[in-house]
């Protein structure tokens, strides 16, 4: 700088040109300083892999005892932001691609930040958040309520997810840079419905009749754009359960928001800023993505053949663990020296929000189910919500996936409100147990209530219309049945206290008050807000339902716009992150807690579980706002220590005589040719994928030809149309396969093509050889 100067002064002789120089200067530097204001914010993003084990384990979500784990259908991320005032506060927010938040994973993950970074990070600035996909391995909480269909507590599922957590904030504290964030917000209408519509009905009809719909409809997203690299990312917030995928579904998959996501990361590769046309798509969907990677190749049929009649399937062979890393496909699409584009799609007051927004039938009958039991013929496991793309739990989570993705693009490509302000953050754990929440009363004056020790009703038991239970019990239930309540009574009878305090819940389950061996549900809970600019964010523990959650924004909001300073006008907006910092079930209104459907058994604190949330967010909001501290609470227990698993380890795996791990055991046929939109199917000799997650690395990669001899990735397991399959011939068995399943993209350029196999087999003396195969060539025209 001082040697440009120097020259230009050269120039400049005279002193009436050098006066206009120095002026000039002058102006530009105001200038590019006023440029610099308006990026007030430093920030970075984070993506990294957290698939967990694809088998053997039971999956989170459904408390189906039967659905583990057996494959994968695209891979699970956490992605993340940092935004900081360049010299005051910063907020990280993590979104995960799992069922919920857990206390234990939290604890941990803060442990690891402290001793990276000191006191910049903490419980008070940190939010980590689910999306509440049930698709993803279950064993990662600490209460026991929440291990019990996973056999007690999966290590695997746990470290997996403390190491993709550090992993993503490292990432985006490592980027953070100079830029600008803008926020959009516009309508989704065909991505949820309201499953429990009889308990919202029971809201008074003044606040129903402020709202166009029972549920919300609203998505809210920020854009994130880099001072040198343009846009960088995305975060959303949109309403929808995570349960596009069935309850018997056995393959890992993020759902609806995991595959919103991808679908919005390949996109802006493809297109980024030189295209951002959200009709970039192809007939399915899904953003094309192949022709980008390879030049055009000869689509003379004949002499494709020929050359895939070279290419014999080869046997399996030993290979290296970063061997599946550097095949991974989206690694070549990054440019090394610039930040990967990072999309997420997190979870609000989802509660009672079905994707499966077709409604509710029997499954024997075809008929809707009843209207206020969701049931048939007295019946709730024939009660099944319908997706979009019914029969097809995957076309479904593709369509409720592709409908955020493109509401996403729409408002990402629209984005123009520019945050602006404080960076501010509260945070503070409560007692839930026994909390005083005080209440106004009709005729004037108020009154002083309590929250309950945690307690399930026993229309938990009975799921909802996304996933039903089993037995006799059926939602709406507000008496019980005598004998699950003395199975239940068996483990913890409820005194007359606790009854009194959840009625009109009938209590199945009194787990807040069940400790052996160690504590079955939650009783400290963490509530947090954060504050960027004119955006509020409130992370809650649970999920909340659409009027739940509607009405605790709408308090949180006349806290912040009535306090007379005039920090926040009609712009603010104020957004709900549900699932976040640990896991506490639902919270409904008191209306739909007297209902007792399936959310409103599941309230666990009792009838005025809202009230309370209500009440204690008014004071962090007000602590902000007023630029006051609060206090910490009490500390939740860390019980890593008292963890019980009954999860059977990997003893050994094994081949038949004469085959290598990786051989191929079901071939592509001899010269064959696919079109596109139908399935190639190749089976390997394999081993079990708990041995080695392939964490940012593939299972299963679908590779083309270019030219005579060169292999090239073109798609893997975090693709949405590649599936890996793994199974054992019986539970005892030390052998195992891998079925691989390509379904064809209409964007698949014609080519020759196939498919590989990577795992890692255990050994009888326990040590791990990684190894790889591949099928036979084939020709796609």
């Amino acid at each position: 700088m001082m040697e440009s100067l120097a020259s230009i002064g050269c120039y400049f002789r005279s002193p009436l040109r050098t006066i206009w120089l120095w002026i000039s200067l002058v102006l530009v530097l105001q200038y590019s300083e006023t440029v610099l204001s308006d990026s007030n914010y430093l920030f970075g993003l984070g993506s990294y892999d957290i698939t967990g084990p694809a088998a053997n384990v039971n999956m989170m979500g459904y408390a189906n005892i039967e659905q583990i784990a057996s494959g994968i259908h695209f891979r699970l991320r956490a992605r993340s932001f940092i935004v900081a005032e360049p010299q005051g506060k910063r907020v990280v927010f993590v979104n995960l691609d799992a069922c919920m938040a857990s206390q234990l994973v939290t604890i941990k993950v803060l442990e690891r930040l402290k001793a990276r970074y000191g006191d910049l990070y903490t419980e008070q600035n940190v939010a980590i958040s689910g999306i509440h996909t049930h698709a993803g391995p279950g064993g990662y909480l600490q209460y026991v309520v929440y291990l019990v269909t996973s056999l007690g507590f999966v290590r695997q599922s746990f470290d997996v997810l403390v190491d993709g957590i550090e992993k993503c904030i490292v990432q985006a504290h490592e980027n953070l840079r100079p830029g600008s964030i803008f926020v959009n917000k516009g309508e989704l209408l065909d991505a949820g419905v309201n499953r429990s519509p009889s308990a919202y009905l029971n809201n008074p009809a003044s606040e129903r009749s402020k709202y166009k719909y029972d549920v919300d409809k609203e998505m809210t997203l920020l854009k994130f754009v880099d001072n040198q690299w343009g846009p960088v990312g995305s975060f959303n917030w949109f309403a929808t359960h995570g349960t596009s995928m069935s309850r018997t579904n056995s393959l890992i998959s993020g759902d609806n928001k995991g595959a919103a996501a991808r679908f919005m990361e390949d996109w802006f590769e493809q297109n980024g800023i030189k295209n951002s046309d959200i009709n970039e798509l192809v007939s399915d969907g899904i953003p094309r993505r192949v022709s980008n990677i390879i030049p055009h190749i000869h689509d003379n049929h004949h002499e494709l053949l020929e050359l895939a009649a070279s290419f014999q399937s080869s046997p399996g062979r030993p290979a290296t663990r970063t061997l599946s890393v550097a095949k991974r496909v989206r690694n070549a699409l990054r440019q090394a020296d610039k930040p990967g584009f990072v999309s997420a799609f997190c979870q609000t007051n989802c509660g009672d929000v079905s994707p499966n927004v077709l409604g509710a039938f029997c499954t024997n009958t075809g008929l809707p189910c009843d209207f206020n039991h969701s049931t048939c013929g007295g019946k709730n496991e024939l009660c099944y919500g319908r997706g979009p793309g019914y029969p097809d739990e995957f076309e479904s989570t593709r369509i409720i996936g592709e409908r955020q993705f493109r509401k996403a693009v729409d408002l990402f490509n629209k984005a123009s409100e520019q945050l602006k302000g404080k960076v501010d953050h509260r945070h503070t754990y409560l007692d839930f147990s026994q909390l005083e929440v005080t209440l106004p009363k009709e005729e004037g004056g108020s009154e002083v209530v309590k929250t309950c020790p945690a307690a399930m009703g026993f229309a938990f038991a009975a799921g909802t219309t996304d996933g039903p239970g089993a037995f006799d019990f059926k939602q709406g239930d507000e008496k019980g049945n005598p004998f699950w309540r003395l199975v239940g009574g068996l483990l913890k009878t409820p005194d007359k206290k606790q009854v009194d305090c959840q009625h009109p819940k009938p209590i199945l389950l009194d787990t807040g008050e069940m400790k052996q061996p160690y504590d079955w549900a939650p009783s400290i809970l963490p509530i947090q807000i954060f504050r960027i600019g004119q955006l509020v964010i409130l992370s809650v523990p649970g999920e909340f339902t659409t009027m739940s959650g509607r009405r605790l924004r709408d308090a949180v909001k006349t806290v912040l716009t009535s306090s007379g300073n005039g920090e926040f006008g009609s712009n603010i907006h104020v957004i709900m992150a549900g699932l976040t910092n640990t896991y506490s079930q639902y919270v409904t209104t008191l209306e739909e807690y007297q209902v007792q459907r399936y959310e409103g058994a599941s309230t666990l604190y009792g009838p005025h579980t809202l009230s309370a949330y209500i009440q204690e967010f008014q004071k962090l909001a007000s602590a902000l706002i007023k630029g006051q501290p609060v206090v910490t609470g009490p500390q939740p227990p860390d019980l890593l220590n008292k963890q019980i698993s009954l999860l059977s380890p990997v003893v050994m795996d094994s081949t038949p005589a004469g085959r290598n791990f990786g051989d191929v055991s079901s071939d592509v046929p001899a010269n064959s040719t696919f079109r596109r939109g139908s399935t190639v199917t190749v089976v390997f000799w394999s081993a079990c994928p708990r041995n080695d997650l392939m964490t940012e690395g593939t299972f299963a990669l679908v590779e083309i030809l270019q030219g005579k001899a060169t292999w090239v990735p073109i798609y893997d397991d975090d693709d949405f149309c590649l599936h890996f399959k793994w199974s054992r011939p019986s539970k005892l068995s030390p052998r195992s396969q891998a079925t691989i399943e390509w379904t064809i993209p209409p964007s698949a350029s014609p080519g020759v093509y196939r498919i590989r196999h990577f795992g890692a087999a255990k050994g009888l003396l326990r040590s791990i050889r990684h190894f790889t195969g591949s099928s036979s060539a084939f020709v796609v025209a």
